[in-house]
């Protein structure tokens, strides 16, 4: 193998379809998934590429400074995608210590054993980077706001013909971080270390931020693929305050390849924004889910709404997050493949027909595979 691209996290629901990706793609590239396997990892997420001989897995804790140290060393790693991360916000309401942890000082294990091992090669940084996966929260909230003479939402130059903002604000790159939740306020600190080590010890480092992902393999405690459990199962669809919290939606394919396409060709000491310009009203979003899955199951369209139930909203809940990403469109030429509508039918559907994976996350089943799988080792 030519090189070694650590992807910490790989075995998530984003860093699953980044792993896919690297191992079809770059065949003579060995591609080494470090995961500690928390509740939100399952390695069945990477079964149909797991025997292929550029892929490697290795059970370990980022927190973990000496193992992080020993991995990279050991493989010769020569860049790193870093995703793993605690990244649910209601979790980090109640478990913030949890979230600091993992998301700073892991982030902070790997940049230190980066530089340790980079640093002792004769080429040094030549060729090597750290790319360092964040999210749209750490900029905080966008307002909803009404054009002059008109009613939110409305169209946005930026987007297709078919999208439509709630706002003529979007987060840039340069947008003053305002995190609100633990969680974010982790990932706003993990993305200041990744900066000062590029700035004071020359690390050659990206950070890219990213809207809201959905797709195949996202664990179900997240808002579409929980929907579509839940309505496949007739129990209710808890909705924070009157739903009218709006999000930037990407489908996580599209930002495989957008990462795919900046570990390759961005420029180090950057930052690079992904979203899809494809903002949606979380009640307006619940609809859609149910009208799809209602249609694919033979129902008629909206017969699950009366599922829809109203709860008290969480403390510090954002109410509108919107990604401008034509700084990566027009710098690399990125841009989402799918419109909304393509993805959540896409989405359904992989759920629809995947119902024993899905039953082995909610039983909690899948963790005996990782069980077994060590037993046999």
């Amino acid at each position: 193998m030519n090189d070694c691209i650590l992807i910490s996290g790989g075995a998530g629901f984003i860093g699953s379809h980044v792993v896919r990706l690297f191992v079809t793609k770059y065949p003579e590239t060995l591609i080494l998934n470090v995961d500690k396997l928390t509740y939100a990892g399952n390695l069945k997420n990477l079964s149909d590429i797991e025997n292929r001989k550029n892929y490697k897995f290795l059970k370990a804790d980022i927190v973990d400074p000496e193992e992080m140290k020993r991995i990279i060393r050991e493989n010769k790693v020569t860049g790193i995608i870093h995703l793993a991360a605690e990244s649910h916000v209601d979790r980090s309401i109640s478990d913030p210590f949890t979230f600091a942890k993992t998301n700073v000082l892991g982030t902070l294990s790997l940049l230190a054993a980066a530089k340790e091992f980079w640093e002792t090669l004769p080429e040094k940084y030549e060729d090597k980077l750290f790319y360092h996966v964040s999210t749209d929260e750490v900029y905080g909230a966008l307002e909803i706001t009404t054009p002059e003479g008109g009613q939110a939402p409305f169209r946005t130059s930026a987007s297709s013909e078919n999208n439509v903002a709630y706002g003529t604000d979007f987060f840039v790159e340069e947008t003053k971080y305002d995190p609100h939740s633990p969680y974010s306020a982790s990932k706003a600190s993990s993305d200041h270390f990744v900066r000062a080590y590029h700035d004071t010890y020359g690390l050659p480092t990206i950070i890219t931020n990213c809207s809201n992902n959905y797709g195949p393999y996202q664990f179900p405690e997240k808002l579409i693929p929980l929907f579509i459990n839940n309505i496949l199962n007739n129990k209710p669809l808890p909705v924070y305050g009157k739903g009218e919290n709006v999000r930037d939606w990407l489908y996580v394919e599209d930002h495989a390849r957008a990462i795919d396409l900046i570990f390759h060709k961005g420029k180090p000491g950057e930052t690079y924004n992904i979203g899809g310009f494809n903002e949606w009203r979380n009640i307006d979003l619940i609809k859609t889910i149910i009208k799809t899955v209602d249609r694919l199951t033979g129902k008629p369209e909206g017969s699950s709404n009366h599922l829809i139930t109203f709860v008290t909203d969480r403390p510090g809940h954002d109410m509108r997050y919107a990604i401008d990403s034509r700084k990566l469109q027009r710098e690399l030429g990125w841009e989402p493949s799918l419109q909304f509508e393509e993805g959540i039918e896409k989405t359904v559907k992989w759920y629809l027909d995947n119902p024993e994976w899905v039953n082995e996350i909610t039983s909690g089943n899948y963790q005996q595979y990782y069980e077994q799988m060590y037993k046999n080792r």
